[in-house]
């Protein structure tokens, strides 16, 4: 075949380092076209983003060609750079240092898209420890509790 043909999509959540509510709705409003900007940047396409102080979800396509670790740690270095550039009362602003990525199919786009959209009313009922937790278990994750947070 010449060509490759594919379609990745990925459900990709991260939180603030020590789950710090900095992403306030005024960063939120210009941090997420921004990171959407890191990621066509890289050649791939953000469908939806969305979260609260602590912690954000993306969806979005991405190519084979480089790996998701290559794409976060871009996303992370230059979104984090960039709130330090754009507002100075963040200096103390950081990223965890890991992150959730999980395969969607195209037929759960719809649910994906929902859930991030939906996450301040999630959120009244379920912290984003309990949430990430979920979600590893639901995508059936092996992993030791004691090491999923910092």
């Amino acid at each position: 075949m010449p060509g490759t043909y594919s379609q990745i999509l990925l459900h990709i959540v991260f939180s603030t380092k020590h789950r710090t509510p900095w992403i306030t709705p005024d960063v939120a409003e210009r941090l997420y076209p921004y990171m959407g900007g890191i990621v066509r940047s890289e050649k791939g396409v953000l469908y939806d983003i969305g979260g609260i102080e602590d912690h954000v979800h993306m969806y979005l396509r991405w190519r084979p060609d480089m790996t998701v670790s290559d794409l976060m740690r871009d996303v992370k270095a230059n979104s984090s750079k960039w709130i330090h550039d754009t507002f100075p009362s963040l200096g103390a602003f950081a990223w965890q240092e890991g992150y959730g990525a999980f395969s969607v199919s195209k037929s759960q786009e719809g649910a994906v898209k929902a859930y991030i959209a939906g996450q301040h009313e999630h959120h009244k009922k379920e912290d984003f420890k309990s949430e990430l937790l979920r979600m590893l278990r639901l995508h059936e994750i092996e992993f030791e509790e004691r090491y999923v947070f910092d």
